[in-house]
């Protein structure tokens, strides 16, 4: 279990098509970066596969189930979702957020039980935060929220998590430990990511959107290419291999110059 596929994904708000012909296919395990600039879908398609949107055409499957035909019980039992907004309402403590991870096992009225908390303890350790349990929310730091809902995300015990861009707020160090953490867990992971150094280094597989469309996919060495970056990102980009991880890595050398005037 944990195999996403996506065929012929559109959609479009007030006549603007956002996403058009978009296919995605990612293998039960894999780490796939999803990456574009600003405006090229990726949020809009993670909701999509999410099941918090409907498409206007094409169809999204888990494993060998149409999304729509599951209800929101069972998705929630398997798929977790970390969004970018991390509001919360009220004066919530770290801990009660990340025990909003179990709702999908519990009935409405039930308690926790002993394996709730024990779920519920892990998560908040696998993260790094047990020290903040009992912190309210909205006195946390920007990169301290997106932990906590990683935590509430991983209490869920997904076999498929969507992430859009969980490292944004993050420092340098805890956006590292948020990526091999994620790739330690044995879950089907889709990340938006704007920094194609960590995509490089971290995912298995990348999809490149482009004005909702698919610009390419594949393995990093295969897409992150120079010519790519330029049609796609509108910078010029040497590509080579860091000397200490062995990863792709890109550096950005500007933005290309205009042809002089003949």
């Amino acid at each position: 279990m944990g195999a996403i596929t996506a065929g012929g994904i559109s959609w479009s708000v007030k006549k603007a098509q956002l996403l058009h012909g978009v296919d995605l296919q990612v293998r039960q395990g894999q780490v796939v970066g999803l990456l574009g600039p600003n405006g090229s879908g990726k949020t809009t398609l993670l909701r999509l596969l999410a099941g918090l949107r409907e498409p206007d055409t094409g169809t999204v499957h888990y494993d060998d189930q149409l999304l729509g035909e599951l209800t929101r019980r069972q998705v929630a039992r398997r798929l977790a979702v970390v969004e970018q907004d991390t509001t919360a309402n009220g004066d919530h403590t770290v801990r009660q957020i990340v025990e909003l991870g179990r709702t999908p096992f519990r009935g409405r009225f039930d308690a926790l039980s002993q394996e709730d908390n024990r779920v519920i303890d892990g998560a908040l350790a696998r993260v790094g935060i047990s020290d903040k349990q009992h912190r309210i929310w909205h006195t946390l730091s920007g990169g301290e929220k997106q932990r906590a809902q990683l935590a509430r995300a991983l209490a869920q015990q997904p076999s498929e998590i969507l992430l859009d861009e969980p490292t944004n707020h993050l420092d340098i160090r805890h956006q590292l430990e948020l990526l091999e953490l994620l790739r330690t867990l044995d879950l089907t992971c889709i990340i938006a990511l704007h920094d194609l150094n960590l995509a490089a280094r971290y995912c298995d597989h990348l999809v490149i959107l482009d004005h909702g469309t698919v610009a390419a996919a594949g393995t990093p060495e295969t897409v992150l290419t120079a010519e790519l970056i330029r049609d796609v990102y509108e910078v010029d980009a040497l590509i080579d291999h860091d000397p200490a991880t062995h990863a792709l890595r890109v550096t950005y050398l500007g933005t290309p110059r205009p042809p002089l005037p003949a």
